[in-house]
């Protein structure tokens, strides 16, 4: 309920169509108990000697009959036998209703039906064929309404999950991972609109359609209507019982889906090294078994289905045989009792008999559909659960309530007694990636950042434009503690360019563009000419409108690189992040990046992330910070710490074997 109630929110801007559909539901389930009912007097016309005008002539007679004999039994009571007096004054009551209904019947419906018996059945399938019509273009603009709502709030859902997900941090989307995301931004957002399609149509309809043969049924006869519908309370405790493990059944299905995309995801993403190293059989092997995995949770689901069709029928044939063996019993005999238990105002007649059964296999054929959408349903919920689960999930690097305005950076940048833990990696003293690291840095200073792999250079770095929050301590810009400024103020004075340039499936133009959407043509080709990417774009077919694939895939790694700091230039950020930014490229590419950061780095603090010092940046760095294990072992100058730093020189020789052999 709590699940139906949240997708309900979601169309309730289009109520206006759930309104519409709710109406065609009511006018389809009206035509449907009309078909059914029609079974009253195509019986009476075939089984009967006399035309309905005759029948219903006699039967008006024999009741005004009955009732002046009611009146004189009831008159001739002892006042003392009030027992006798209900029975008589019930029997009354119920001829002199049948007596209304045959004269509202005279009078308002007969003098339209001739009077031969022959055209008396065609006019009935006439009006059968009409209905039916009807029946389905109601139902076909319910579809109609319907499809239209889902997809209009399927996109409104699946708008607000990517919402939720791109605001998040960058922890907390990796404990996600993209392939799970991926799968509720697709396959359960699929699922729950295929949910909240049965929900508008056949949850609507089915349902409708049942309530109204059961009110036409009650109407013919309530007391034998009453003893079918007994069976109803087990159907719903079928239903209530087998729902508990569809949910839990269907939320594994859904899990395991998502080690599907994972697998699929996985291997195309990294097809250059599958193919490299021959190992297709692996990843094969891998889908195979996530396959299997699916296979064995959605096949519980199977039987569970299974079991609940055949149940929901055995109890509505259970159900007819109710009304079908005492019916029978009082055609027979012609009588309205059983064994003393008065189940029939009057005699039981065979049309009022036929109309019920035609009446009840009306209420069964909706039960039976139901118990085939209860499955679907349950899938439906427990994927609306895994996708409110995005959009409920809360950033841990929040907004400050009241932001406090952040000038543009010109003075120093302090890491005061910073420690930082994963999420995920542990509690314990050990797990932390960064140990009371505290730094000062003037603004216009060029860092270097070295340490080898794991000792937290990237992570020290992206603590500043908050992707993520210090466990312990402080970082500040200016004095300004950065948790107090708004994210969007501060991200928008750093710029970074890292060592995995991800460049988006768009022009060169665009993608440089990314950096800063204010500007015009003129600052793009400043950028450009900046990075020293002018002269590779040249050759590209298109140049600027050249489309670079997913990724950046028809470009060089040089290429993407320089397009990645034409980007940053273009933003004109204070403050500069290069996260090993050249240690993907060739040296020809790391010099003109050397060039271009020569003449853009002046007046900005720019960090120089690498694992050690590249001998043609040295020019350009003010500072070197050695990390190690998550700690600062060492700062100051590249001469200063040649002479005082093990760990530094051990780091340059490391690098220096490294370019040899390269």
């Amino acid at each position: 309920m709590q699940q139906l109630l949240r997708i309900g929110a979601y169309a309730w801007p289009y109520r206006r169509r759930v309104a519409l559909s709710i109406l065609c539901a009511l006018l389809v389930s009206a035509f449907w108990s009309l078909n059914l009912s029609i079974t009253f007097p195509i019986v009476r016309v075939l089984f009967e000697g006399d035309s309905l005008h005759a029948n219903v002539d006699s039967e008006i007679t024999e009741l005004k009959a009955e009732i002046r004999e009611y009146r004189n039994s009831l008159a001739e009571v002892e006042e003392a036998d009030v027992a006798e007096q209900a029975r008589l004054q019930r029997k009354l009551n119920d001829a002199s209703q049948c007596l209304l209904t045959r004269q509202w019947t005279k009078d308002l419906i007969l003098p339209y039906v001739p009077e031969d018996k022959f055209q008396t059945i065609l006019l009935i399938l006439g009006l059968i064929v009409f209905a039916t019509i009807l029946k389905g273009i109601f139902s076909y603009f319910q579809e109609i309404l319907i499809g239209s709502l889902v997809n209009a709030a399927s996109n409104d859902v699946r708008a607000d999950v990517f919402s939720s997900a791109i605001k998040l941090d960058c922890q907390s989307l990796a404990g996600l991972g993209t392939s799970n995301l991926t799968s509720r931004l697709t396959n359960d957002v699929g699922e729950m609109g295929l949910g909240l399609r049965l929900f508008g149509a056949d949850l609507v309809r089915e349902p409708l359609k049942a309530i109204l043969c059961i009110v036409v049924a009650f109407y013919i006869n309530w007391r034998l209507t009453a003893v079918g519908i007994l069976v109803l309370p087990l159907i719903g405790l079928l239903f209530s019982r087998s729902g508990k493990v569809l949910r839990k059944s269907s939320r594994q299905t859904l899990e395991t889906m998502s080690s599907i995309y994972h697998c699929i995801s996985e291997t195309l993403d990294s097809i250059r090294i599958v193919l490299a190293f021959g190992r297709q059989e692996r990843h094969l092997d891998q889908l195979k078994k996530a396959n299997a995995e699916y296979y064995e949770r959605s096949f519980r689901l199977v039987r569970v289905t299974a079991l609940v069709r055949p149940a929901t029928e055995l109890l509505g044939i259970i159900a007819f045989i109710s009304i079908l063996v005492p019916g029978a019993y009082m055609v027979l005999n012609h009588t309205d009792q059983i064994a003393g238990v008065k189940l029939a105002a009057r005699p039981l007649e065979m049309a009022e008999l036929a109309t019920l059964y035609a009446l009840l296999a009306g209420v069964l054929d909706p039960v039976r559909k139901l118990s085939g959408i209860q499955p679907i349903m349950r899938r439906s919920m427990s994927a609306a659960e895994r996708v409110f689960e995005v959009i409920d999930m809360k950033t841990i690097v929040p907004e400050p309530e009241v932001p406090i305005p952040l000038p543009r950076h010109s003075r120093s940048i302090a890491f005061e007694n910073v420690s930082f833990r994963y999420a995920s990696s542990g509690t314990s003293a050990n797990s932390l990636s960064l140990h009371g690291v505290s730094l000062n840095v003037r603004f216009g200073e060029v860092i270097a950042i070295i340490g080898g792999n794991g000792s937290g250079k990237s992570t020290l770095t992206s603590l500043l434009p908050r992707l993520m929050d210090p466990t312990e301590g402080i970082i500040r810009i200016d004095d300004l503690d950065i948790s107090s400024v708004s994210t969007h103020e501060l991200r928008n004075q750093i710029g970074m360019v890292t060592q995995d340039t991800l460049l988006f499936d768009d022009t060169v133009y665009n993608n440089i563009l990314y950096g800063n959407s204010d500007a015009d043509q003129h600052m793009v080709e400043e950028a450009i000419r900046m990075s020293h990417a002018a002269e590779f774009i040249s050759t590209l077919p298109d140049g600027l409108n050249t489309k670079v694939g997913s990724k950046g895939q028809r470009l060089s790694g040089g290429q993407k690189q320089r397009i990645s700091l034409a980007r940053a230039i273009l933003r004109d950020p204070p403050i500069l992040i290069l996260d090993e930014a050249t240690s993907a490229i060739d040296t020809e590419s790391e010099s003109l990046i050397y060039r271009a950061l020569r003449h853009f780095a002046k007046g900005r603090t720019t960090f120089i992330i690498t694992h050690g010092i590249n001998q043609t940046f040295l020019d350009l760095i003010d500072r070197i910070v050695v990390l190690d294990k998550g700690r600062i072992v060492a700062v100051g100058t590249h001469e200063e710490l040649s002479k005082t730093s093990p760990d530094f020189m051990r780091l340059v020789q490391q690098e220096s074997q490294f370019r040899r052999a390269a």
